[in-house]
């Protein structure tokens, strides 16, 4: 029998799975959590289509606080003890990770073909990395270079205040503030900010708001078929840029920026082009500072996978 490991990207509606090896994933399955009452249920499930590979460890990216041994999902039911999980798989090792560990432990494995470069220079090889992703919500990491290898540092930077850098950013901090929101980054930059965006910009402008989801916005400003959609579009870009820059100067992050998340990827395009990255340099005398430092976007669609399988090489060899 083969011993094999595994990799797990759980959100909260699915949860992915596969096969590593040597960094490398494969045999890659998708599941709906709420088809299993227990995580170790679709583990199992897995491991049970592969009889002839006997699984005895393995890595989960999670999408919550993992400071603990009881896990609790944010976003679904699903509570588990990394012990008791370990011993019911019957498992040599088994770590469990925040979801943005994994975004940020992808990074160095990357290749020019899972990402695209978005202005700046060159990045410099070992030097500080920022990650970040609006998707339902707005994650954030960081990754410096030690003597041990690669290391996260962990923190949930998507609650920072937002902080408004011309007269639109104002309407919409002005707006959160009159709905009882606080103005974080994530009320912005994430599916829900988009619509906040949205909402703010068509209050201003005295016209009907639409109940709408960040698909439709986006489409709308895609086909030119609604202005206040256009505008909301292009305001998430440049804020994406100024916090991309803020991200950029808290911890000199000549690696580069890295985007992930699922938003970006519905107008991959229309981002390349647009005011992000003259937001993202626009920061007064550090804009030549800036201008050196590449921004990306993350187009691999399995980088969940790829940065668990990363963290398991680095901290559960042999």
């Amino acid at each position: 029998m083969k011993f094999s490991r595994f990799v797990a990207d759980v959100g909260g509606t699915n949860i992915r799975i596969a096969t590593e090896a040597n960094g490398q994933v494969s045999n890659i399955k998708k599941y709906l959590c709420k088809d299993f009452e227990h995580i170790a249920d679709a583990i199992e499930s897995y491991f049970a289509q592969f009889p002839d590979e006997k699984f005895d460890a393995g890595c989960i990216a999670i999408a919550c606080p993992v400071n603990d041994d009881l896990i609790k999902m944010t976003n679904h039911s699903w509570q588990f003890s990394v012990k008791e999980t370990k011993e019911r798989l019957g498992l040599e090792a088994l770590e469990v990770i925040n979801d943005f560990t994994a975004v940020a432990m992808c990074v160095p494995v990357l290749t020019d073909t899972q990402k695209i470069k978005i202005g700046g220079g060159a990045p410099q090889v070992n030097e500080n990395i920022a990650v970040f992703g609006p998707g339902t919500g707005l994650g954030v990491g960081h990754l410096v270079k030690s003597d041990s290898g690669w290391q996260t540092l962990d923190g949930e930077g998507g609650h920072v205040d937002f902080a408004p850098t011309n007269d639109k950013d104002i309407v919409i901090w002005q707006y959160l503030r009159e709905q009882g929101i606080h103005p974080s980054a994530e009320e912005v930059l994430s599916g829900r900010g988009l619509v906040n965006v949205y909402k703010a910009l068509a209050t201003d402008s005295s016209q009907t708001i639409d109940e709408i989801d960040p698909a439709a916005i986006t489409e709308k400003a895609l086909n030119g078929s609604c202005d206040v959609c256009e505008s909301a579009l292009s305001q998430f870009c440049h804020v994406l840029g100024s916090f991309a820059g803020n991200l950029a100067l808290n911890l000199g992050t000549f690696g580069g920026v890295y985007i992930a998340g699922g938003v970006v990827q519905h107008f991959v395009d229309y981002f390349a082009d647009s005011n992000f990255r003259d937001s993202f340099e626009a920061k007064g005398r550090f804009k030549e500072y800036l201008e050196r430092i590449p921004t990306y976007l993350i187009t691999e669609p399995d980088f969940g996978l790829i940065g668990a399988a990363a963290h398991l090489e680095q901290h559960c060899k042999g």
